[in-house]
């Protein structure tokens, strides 16, 4: 590992904070400058950002004592998240989530300190202090050092790891080209479900399905990640994975003779979401086409057997996963600490039913693009795994 100087933050950057006017005076806002909050920047495909949904007239930056960033800035957001970054192309403000830096040019390269911050969240993050919310002060923000190799350096390193998370962006956009695309085929052969112009016949969820039950308990201890003797039991995180389901990295278990018997999946089930932190997460859906008996699932997932004579379970997915339908599904669930969804609220989701050799056709071309798209993640995956690596190397001195 080199050795290069140590430098405090507050040594290398101007350290900036934000603030918000006052949202009763409307003379404050939509103005012309730009105003950033995390969640903006939560939202961020790559490493810039150009516009804010909310903008500040020069009254409103008066009124907060907020100042402009300007071009080239990182921002890193102190609380609420701790630990999101971004370099702005325009000059902008911040609420006051941020601790912001405006580079001293001749110590430090911007784009280096984005991907330091970015590679030591989990540090920065450590130092969050707080009872209702972890953040991390400016006096801590300031005292956090940086070894800092040569501009030179900086740049160089900075351009590796800019060049491998193009590739990383370009593989993610490509998967969201590949949904769109999925979505469109299913409008093009069915209709939008939402007003079902080709007035095909309709069901509820509960008619359509043989069985419908919740999935095994256990305590986290009682599961392994890997282990070849056990059987490999679906979370929630699963779902979110791939399409279909792919069990391979799913948590591990030992089952019992009654477990098997009544939480093994089938070919076919569609395992849904029964609760989640974020409305958006509930009663999100896919589909598992592994080997009957081949897999269990946890009990924060609801388990739908479709009648395979009435619908196909590719086509019943798809469904459900259109915005539409999944905005018929978050207006069933209930809200308190967290958002849940039961058997009976799902069961009446009402599902369009095209005759099966045309939902079965829709399946093969589904199946086609499944394949591209698993092709894909791989490549993302290990994607992901080099730039971690180049991240590691690249603050060790070992690129």
């Amino acid at each position: 590992m080199r050795e290069w100087p140590r430098l405090r933050l507050d040594e290398c950057c101007e350290i900036v904070g934000g603030a918000t006017p006052s949202t009763a005076v409307g003379a404050y806002w939509d103005g012309d400058i730009c105003w950033a909050t995390p969640k903006d920047l939560s939202e961020l495909e790559g490493a810039y950002i150009s516009d804010t949904p909310r903008k500040l007239t020069r009254e409103g930056l008066a009124s907060c004592a907020s100042d402009i960033l300007p071009t080239g800035s990182v921002l890193f957001s102190s609380r609420a998240p701790i630990g999101l970054v971004a370099l702005n192309t325009v000059p902008m403000a911040t609420n006051q989530g941020f601790k912001s830096f405006i580079p001293k040019k001749e110590r430090v390269h911007a784009n280096f300190l984005y991907h330091w911050l970015r590679t030591n969240r989990s540090y920065l993050e450590s130092l969050g202090n707080g009872a209702t919310f972890k953040e991390v002060s400016k006096t801590i923000v300031s005292r956090i050092e940086i070894q800092l190799p040569p501009l030179p350096e900086q740049r160089r390193l900075a351009e590796i790891l800019d060049r491998a998370e193009t590739l990383r962006a370009k593989r993610r956009a490509t998967l969201a080209e590949l949904n769109v695309l999925m979505q469109s085929i299913f409008l093009e052969m069915f209709g939008d479900p939402a007003t079902n112009p080709k007035g095909w016949p309709a069901k509820l969820l509960g008619d359509v399905a043989r069985n419908i039950n919740n999935g095994v308990f256990r305590k986290n201890p009682e599961y392994l990640q890997r282990d070849g003797r056990r059987v490999p039991v679906v979370w929630v995180e699963d779902l979110f994975r791939r399409t279909p389901i792919d069990t391979r990295n799913s948590r591990r278990l030992l089952p019992t003779t009654t477990e098997i018997e009544k939480y093994s999946l089938y070919s076919g089930d569609i395992l849904f979401c029964r609760s989640s932190l974020k409305l958006e997460g509930i009663a999100y859906s896919n589909v598992f086409l592994g080997d009957d008996g081949s897999a269990l699932f946890e009990c924060h997932l609801i388990r739908v057997s479709p009648r395979l004579e009435q619908i196909s379970p590719v086509y019943l997915n798809s469904l459900l996963r259109l915005p539409q339908m999944r905005a018929i599904a978050i207006s069933k669930g209930k809200t308190a600490t967290m958002t849940t969804i039961d058997q009976a609220q799902l069961c009446s989701i009402p599902v369009m039913l095209p005759p099966l050799r045309v939902q079965r056709e829709f399946a093969s071309r589904v199946e086609a693009v499944d394949k591209l798209r698993a092709t894909h993640q791989d490549s993302l995956a290990e994607l992901d795994a080099l730039f971690a690596s180049l991240q590691h190397r690249a603050f060790r001195g070992e690129l």
